[in-house]
């Protein structure tokens, strides 16, 4: 019974954590581009435009759910659904802070220890493309339905190198449990340090799969509509627009645990209790900063590509990249190095 309590209250806790953070990441968002194109952003609503993000929650909720006369009614509704759900799952396995003993009971700050960890998050990641490619078919509308087509095959290509780039870090940890990579890179042994090119790999490889810029040809802005979601209104517009920043925060939270220590950082052994915990948490909470700006950055910085670019820099350029990467690490472990 306690651990069940447990569990849902890390449940509870994680999940208005990431919606909290999705908020923040459209407001800081709306703000970072302003000041790279040198415009000041959201400045009515509220203090310092605070307020806009809960402005446009409200005006989602009161717009009309507009489903086209020829549409799949039932996979209409549920491609939203399915994008939302992998998101907000995928976080389940992801360590953010060392376990701390609170009242007597030892907790591990994620909510599911599970010994396949990657593999879950693997799986699962695989999953979203349904909720992309459905939604695109189920609207009749051809447009829609390129940009579903369209980012199946970016994400079928991009998944090869970003599982080829975690098996060298699978190989270093000899894991798959998240918890057991993190505590291997203690101090600084990180990761990102031992397999550059598979940080790399997995880097842009992350773009990709979040449908950001520059990979963001699933919206097919060049078709003068949006791509798989043009006819999508209210909430279940909201639904995909909130699995995107969903999916950066967990994505992030990915390369932060794999390549750059997770909730680790030097000294941390001189820490215990609920000081480890507000430590441990906080170096997890900065590192994952850290990553979500570096999306945001870099959406509006670099220019799309185009379509034959996107999957020629797929197949013959991260995937040999990544293939690269294992010889290395399977050559230092032999060798000793690592």
């Amino acid at each position: 019974m306690e651990f069940l309590v447990i569990s849902l209250i890390k449940i509870v806790i994680v999940l208005l954590v990431i919606l909290t953070t999705v908020a923040n990441l459209v407001y800081m968002e709306r703000k970072i581009s302003a000041f790279i194109q040198n415009r000041i952003g959201p400045n009515r609503t509220g203090p310092w435009g605070l307020l806009q993000a809960p402005a446009d929650v409200l005006k989602l909720f009161m717009k009309e759910d507009i489903v086209p006369t020829k549409a799949n009614h039932t996979i209409h509704t549920l491609a939203p659904i399915i994008s939302i759900t992998v998101a907000m799952s995928t976080f389940a396995v992801v360590p953010f802070g060392d376990r701390v003993t609170i009242f007597g009971h030892e907790i591990k700050l994620m909510i599911a220890d599970v010994n396949i960890g990657i593999l879950y998050i693997l799986a699962l990641t695989s999953m979203g493309v349904y909720g992309i490619t459905l939604s695109g078919w189920s609207s009749n509308n051809k447009y829609s339905l390129l940009g579903g087509l369209r980012s199946s095959a970016q994400l079928i290509s991009y998944e090869l190198s970003m599982g080829l780039s975690v098996v060298g870090v699978i190989m270093i940890a000899g894991t798959l449990q998240l918890d057991k990579i993190v505590e291997a890179q203690s101090g600084f042994a990180w990761n990102v340090f031992l397999t550059p090119i598979g940080f790399i790999t997995f880097l842009v490889a992350s773009f990709a799969e979040t449908n950001r810029l520059p990979f963001d040809l699933a919206e097919a802005e060049s078709e003068l509509v949006a791509g798989f979601h043009t006819e999508y209104s209210s909430m279940k517009f909201a639904a995909f627009l909130m699995s995107e920043y969903i999916n950066m925060t967990t994505a992030s939270a990915l390369i932060v645990t794999l390549f750059f220590g997770g909730w680790t950082f030097p000294g941390m052994q001189h820490f215990s209790g609920w000081w480890l915990l507000i430590a441990s948490v906080g170096a997890f909470l900065v590192k994952l900063a850290f990553f979500l700006w570096l999306f945001v950055w870099v959406r509006w910085s670099l220019p799309r590509f185009r379509y034959d670019q996107l999957m020629r820099l797929g197949w013959k350029g991260l995937l040999p990249l990544a293939t690269l990467n294992l010889v290395w690490v399977g050559a230092a472990m032999a060798m000793r190095w690592i």
